[in-house]
């Protein structure tokens, strides 16, 4: 996992072994384990490592009016029992525009305000609940509503 991964040496002689992986990526999901030996003792702990991916469909940026898919992924092994979808912080309900189906998001012709931040939310049958961000970024047309500008003739017109 190298160069991803790494331990501060100087934290260890405080007793602080934490491993620190940066960035995380989805195969890293899974079970790690510490062992340290010290004096005549072996200390060792587990972590479970989960992992939560948000994917755009097609890649970022994506261009104003043209469908596009948000598709929420978690490692955890429970059943997923609901997906909500937020907006810069506020609850998305399904409509004509916004489809949530199993993890996924369909916004079918986004539009300049759909920019921003979307934050994901899975519930497991368990009631692990688990979330992730990303940051949307639409290309298109943010100027007037009305589409016709009028300029004086031998002015100059934006």
């Amino acid at each position: 996992m190298r160069p991803r991964v790494s331990v501060q040496d100087s934290a260890l002689r405080n007793g602080d072994f934490s491993l620190r992986i940066d960035p995380v990526r989805s195969e890293d999901a899974g079970l790690y384990e510490a062992r340290v030996a010290h004096n005549m003792g072996v200390q060792s702990c587990q972590v479970e490592l989960g992992v939560i991916t948000v994917t755009l469909s097609p890649p970022n940026p994506v261009v104003e009016n043209e469908p596009l898919l948000l598709s929420c992924n978690s490692s955890h092994g429970a059943s997923l029992v609901e997906t909500r979808w937020f907006h810069n912080g506020r609850l998305v309900p399904a409509s004509g525009t916004f489809c949530s189906l199993h993890g996924a998001l369909s916004i079918l012709r986004p539009a300049m305000s759909d920019a921003g931040s979307w934050r994901c939310q899975l519930r497991y049958s368990d009631n692990e609940i688990i979330s992730a961000t990303y940051n949307l970024q639409i290309l298109g047309f943010d100027g007037p509503t009305n589409p016709v500008v009028y300029a004086a003739a031998g002015s100059a017109a934006d």
